[in-house]
């Protein structure tokens, strides 16, 4: 468990005591020093998810251990992080409406690994790896923070906002209005009293509220979100959008070459019939990172957005080469 500073006292009385998963491939010296490669969960997911079997397959823990077990890569201390909110997130950044989700991870998580594991104490051997709103993480905060992170792998990672989170909006304008009496509070009243989460009920006002907290924080109330879009109507409130699209991979890369081309290694796949757009979302930051002249590896494969965890220990595998010490 790691016991958090900056997120004690946060907007949304969330825990600020979070537990980690740290995975130690068989053969570790523990007088050697290793690279370390942190995983950071999508939207809604929360660390025993980590454990969730479906049918006929391993679990993403089994699926690292064979990956070391294989031999087929050099060893890394694999960290699986909780940033959970009761949005259902936190997109791995710092935000007044949710907590400082970035300086925990960074500051506090991998101080916490390097003083109890031997992970190399470097930038230059400690990458991050995710999924959706995790691959989003991984794309952000190695721009951002450099000087923790020189490497990043993101499957599917939320880019290219006006593909991934436009539709959402009309679409939740709507269900506010026909089940929701128009009003945020009430969709949050009934959600909280909700037996199960019905996604397709619940999911687009959820995650277009969750992203509003994490992206354009009402200052005035913390732990509220100022939204993007009228919910009576659903039309664009355009200065706000301008605020969710700075936060906007594909946006923020021009302004952080220099961080992005400090990295050993970048990898991206998504699946080329992913729901949410976001294979378009992987292409439009390669293409920022081509213009850049940033080396990296761009995977396009068959697939959703759903069931591609088999997808993390290639992922891994990239970045534990890159980054060994």
């Amino acid at each position: 468990m790691v016991e958090s500073e900056v997120l004690a006292r946060n907007p949304l009385g969330d825990p600020a005591r979070r537990p980690l998963y740290v995975y130690v491939p068989p053969g570790i010296n523990e007088e050697g020093e290793y690279a370390s490669i942190y995983v950071i969960q999508g939207m809604t997911g929360q660390l025993d998810m980590w454990l969730n079997r479906n049918a006929f397959e391993p679990t993403v823990i089994e699926r690292v251990d064979e990956l070391f077990a294989a031999g087929e890569c050099p060893p890394a201390i694999i960290v699986f992080v909780d940033a959970w909110t009761s949005y259902g997130g936190s997109q791995f950044i710092n935000s007044a409406s949710t907590g400082r989700y970035m300086d925990y991870l960074c500051d506090e998580v991998v101080s916490f690994v390097d003083s109890r594991y031997p992970s190399a104490p470097s930038r230059e051997h400690r990458g991050l790896t995710g999924k959706s709103s995790g691959g989003y993480g991984a794309m952000v905060v190695p721009m951002l923070r450099p000087d923790v992170f020189g490497g990043l792998a993101s499957h599917a990672g939320d880019a290219l906002f006006e593909a991934c989170y436009l539709p959402d909006f009309p679409k939740t304008a709507r269900i506010l209005r026909d089940r929701f009496e128009g009003s945020w509070e009430v969709f949050f009243e009934r959600f909280k009293s909700a037996e199960t989460l019905d996604f397709e009920l619940h999911g687009a006002p959820l995650n277009s509220y969750a992203m509003g907290a994490c992206y354009s924080p009402d200052e005035k109330n913390p732990g509220k979100a100022l939204l993007p879009f009228e919910v009576e109507t659903g039309r664009l409130v355009e200065e706000i959008w301008e605020r969710w699209l700075a936060w906007d991979p594909v946006r923020m890369a021009p302004e952080h070459g220099e961080a992005l081309a400090s990295m050993k290694r970048i990898y991206l796949d998504a699946g080329k019939s992913d729901e949410y757009y976001l294979d378009l979302g992987a292409q439009a930051f390669s293409r920022e990172l081509e213009k850049l002249g940033v080396e990296h590896t761009l995977d396009l494969f068959e697939g959703t957005h759903m069931g591609i965890q088999y997808r993390y220990p290639g992922a891994i595998a990239e970045l534990a080469k890159a980054l060994a010490v």
